[in-house]
């Protein structure tokens, strides 16, 4: 593909599912890093901090650190420290990611001026919810690291955070402020990190909406593969066409060589 400098890559279905990795994704990733191909994983996982998620993806041989990781709670406390510096924020989130939440004052009880969601799990129960309801009724702010509706494991789809998110704007009558995908901002973040033109990368993802479409609305090639979350009915019922579609990861280096090609868009 002529002109591509750089790719963002989504993470849970594209390159791992439930912290497996994909036929071909780790041979993939290291043909990218051969050909010197600047890289960075973006990725609206919120139960774990970047430095176990790179420790994880190393175990399972990806070449990757740290540094090469964008998370949405790494993208939500940089929104929180400059939207509303001081705040008290409520966090319902499964997993714990508060090594990311640098400069972010979370609380615990009494009021909030902020409610902040990550991913959905077990931590979402009735209670919970409730409790941050009457903080939205009472004037909090509602800020959400992505509103996904579901994502992979290995038993199948699970519901994410956006499948309570769209209950808890109604109900509240307030409209969430996202900072994960598929947030303009968190792109532009990526983009500088890698210190590229939009025109100049490709963003591989298992997510329609929230991955692909997202990206190319930001000016990024968007590329869809077809694990993870992928499904044949929310591709057709899509609000727009992918610039390119894969049977999976292990495809992108031949995408990207000269005569490469993939799936024709219909």
């Amino acid at each position: 593909m002529e002109g591509i400098r750089a790719a963002l890559i989504d993470i849970d279905g594209v390159l791992t599912v439930s912290w497996k990795a994909l036929p071909g994704a780790v041979r993939a990733m290291e043909q990218l890093r051969a050909a010197e191909l600047p890289v960075a994983l973006v990725t609206n996982n919120t139960s774990r901090t970047r430095a176990v998620i790179a420790s994880r993806l190393a175990d399972l041989g990806f070449p990757v650190g740290a540094g090469d990781i964008l998370t949405a709670p790494t993208a939500t406390a940089a929104y929180l420290r400059e939207r509303f510096p001081g705040a008290r924020c409520l966090l319902l989130n499964s997993g714990d990611v508060r090594d990311d939440l640098t400069g972010v004052t979370l609380v615990d009880k009494g009021d909030a001026d902020v409610v902040v969601l990550g991913g959905a799990g077990a931590e979402f129960d009735y209670e919970a919810l409730n409790r941050v309801f009457r903080q939205l009724q009472h004037g909090a702010r509602l800020v959400s690291m992505h509103r996904n509706l579901y994502w992979r494991t290995e038993g199948g789809l699970d519901l994410d955070t956006g499948a309570f998110l769209e209950g808890l704007e109604k109900a509240a009558r307030t409209e969430a402020e996202v900072t994960g995908k598929p947030a303009p901002a968190f792109f532009a973040s990526a983009l500088a990190h890698l210190g590229v033109d939009a025109s100049e990368t490709l963003m591989v993802g298992d997510d329609i909406e929230s991955d692909v479409l997202a990206a190319q609305r930001s000016g990024i090639t968007g590329v869809l593969v077809k694990t993870g979350k992928y499904l044949p009915e929310t591709h057709r019922a899509a609000s727009g066409t992918p610039d390119h579609v894969l049977d999976s990861f292990a495809d992108l280096p031949t995408l990207l060589t000269p005569g490469g090609g993939a799936t024709p868009q219909h």
